[in-house]
This record gives C-alpha cells, structure tokens and sequence, in this order.
C-alpha cells in the first residue's frame, strides 16, 4: 500500500489529473454561481412583468 502511495506521489501524470480535477470544479462552482445570479434576476423581472400584466 505505501509503495502504491510513493508511486503515486511521484507520478506527475497524477498530479496534472489532481490539477484538472481542481480547475474542473472551480470552472463548475463560477457557473453555479452565475446562473443562481441570473435565475434570481430573472424570476424578478418575471414576477414585474406578471404583476404588470393584472
């Protein structure tokens, strides 16, 4: 187990995987945030719009 562990401590192929993985979940967390940002404006404007309409 610690010679699978040391090994892939030193495999550099692992650590651009851990690298991808962690800009991969960055990139997720920006647009989570964004479309949360724009759904609550949106349903806003619709909620206006509704309200005009009555």
């Amino acid at each position: 187990m610690i010679t699978h562990l040391k090994t892939l401590w030193h495999d550099n192929e692992a650590a651009s995987a851990v690298e991808y993985g962690l800009l991969v979940a960055l990139i997720a967390a920006v647009i989570i945030v964004a479309v949360t940002a724009i759904g609550t404006n949106l349903s806003a404007k619709f909620t206006e719009v509704a309200g005009k309409l009555k």
